[in-house]
């Protein structure tokens, strides 16, 4: 009993930062971004092995393209990066022992991820690693779900790059793996065992759930989902359409709707993990870094209605989306509701109420039925999403329905049971 305690109480400590962080950068950048159309652009398009792997020839990134990211996710507020070691491509941007497929061995000459470690330790980010176990390129990659020999091979040659990128660039923050095919079983991929070496290099590293087990927290892909059945979790999703840079994608997300994705995930106690594609010089195309600067300046100004906050188990209103940090309750107004506007009965009392942005107060009256604030600003006083602060008597919780209020401002002889 007491060594499972102390299990738990560790992973409670490796998720600290991680859960109050909110915000991270996810790098998807390989080959694919040469020809500026698809992560999966070998197997959607066909392209032959030997075709595709004179890519590796033009594959030449500016020094400096590691320093950019870092410096842009820092100003957009976030608080640590995933950058993918090697994609389903099968090209590794680290010095492998394991195969020449690598950037230090082809036309770059560079340890990549030794590069993107640095930059991000630079500007006191949190360091994540993807690394898809699939493998288009590695000759067991395909074969190792059918033929046992390949399938020994194939697992060999995994372990040992998991190993490298775990043992050779100090302390990483974050394994994230992806993508655990053909093979469909964590025995098959003798994940038990390459997880239990990952944590004796990196005792405080956090594992997701791609590898057929738990892992730290839980992972889904283009949509909020509130923790999927409990626990910690994250979200990652692309500024634009694209993982990777897609050089004809301009359906760029509007800095407002990921201040919103951001808040949403934060009120459900989860993270977001935004994804831009790097272009094949390295470098982050100039729309993502307008938009994730345009963000970064409302963090710094709102940020803590993000960073370190708590479950928020009060329902969304048809103008603002609440997020919580112990006794203090944040309504951040994505649709600035005028001067005078209520929210339905809650069961805590409000002693104060101001702009985040401001300081400037708020006047309010509450009863059993609803807040009402008054005599507010006309217009939004912040651009994108104004947050105000309600200090309460206690951590809010979940309030009447608007029907329940509805039923008992109407009918007072109504006996209505706050739940």
């Amino acid at each position: 009993m007491k060594s499972r305690s102390a299990a738990q109480t560790r992973h409670k400590h490796r998720l600290e930062w991680w859960q109050d962080a909110r915000f991270g950068l996810f790098l998807t950048w390989g080959l694919y971004s040469v020809i500026g159309r698809h992560e999966w652009a070998m197997v959607c398009e066909a392209i032959p092995m030997s075709e595709y792997e004179l890519l590796a020839q033009r594959f030449k990134p500016d020094p400096n393209a590691a320093r950019q990211w870092a410096k842009v996710a820092k100003q957009a507020g976030m608080k640590y990066m995933v950058m993918t070691a090697k994609h389903h491509e099968g090209f590794c941007l680290w010095d492998t022992q394991t195969t020449d497929y690598c950037a230090p061995r082809q036309a770059c000459g560079r340890d990549l991820v030794a590069e993107y470690v640095q930059a991000a330790r630079a500007e006191g980010l949190g360091v994540g690693i993807y690394y898809s176990l699939m493998d288009w390129h590695h000759p067991d990659g395909q074969k190792c779900a059918k033929d046992l020999a390949a399938r020994k091979r194939y697992i060999s040659y995994v372990h040992q790059q998991v190993r490298e990128l775990c043992a050779n660039y100090g302390k990483i923050d974050i394994l994230w793996y992806d993508c655990a095919l053909p093979l469909k079983s964590a025995a098959a991929w003798q994940t038990k065992k390459m997880n239990a070496m990952v944590r004796r290099l990196q005792p405080d590293i956090l594992i997701d759930d791609r590898a057929h087990l738990p892992g730290d927290f839980k992972t889904h892909e283009q949509g909020i989902h509130y923790g999927f059945g409990g626990g910690p979790w994250e979200t990652c999703m692309t500024l634009n359409d694209s993982w990777a840079y897609q050089a004809a994608d301009d359906a760029w997300k509007s800095p407002k709707r990921i201040i919103r994705d951001l808040l949403a995930c934060a009120r459900g106690n989860g993270n977001y993990l935004l994804a831009v594609g790097p272009q094949a010089d390295g470098m982050l195309p100039e729309e993502a870094v307008k938009i994730l600067t345009t963000v970064g300046k409302w963090l710094a100004v709102n940020g803590a209605a993000v960073y370190g906050t708590d479950p928020c188990p009060l329902g969304n209103s048809v103008f603002s989306l609440p997020t919580r940090k112990g006794n203090k309750l944040y309504l951040n107004c994505y649709h600035w509701p005028g001067r005078q506007w209520s929210l339905p009965g809650w069961k805590f009392k409000v002693k104060s109420a101001h702009i985040l942005a401001t300081g400037q107060p708020l006047r309010f009256q509450q009863d059993r039925y609803r807040v009402r604030f008054m005599d507010c600003p006309k217009k939004p006083p912040q651009p994108l999403v104004t947050t105000i602060v309600l200090d309460c008597d206690r951590p809010p919780v979940r309030q009447m329905t608007r029907e329940q209020v509805w039923t008992a401002n109407e009918r007072p002889s109504v006996d209505v049971t706050f739940h």
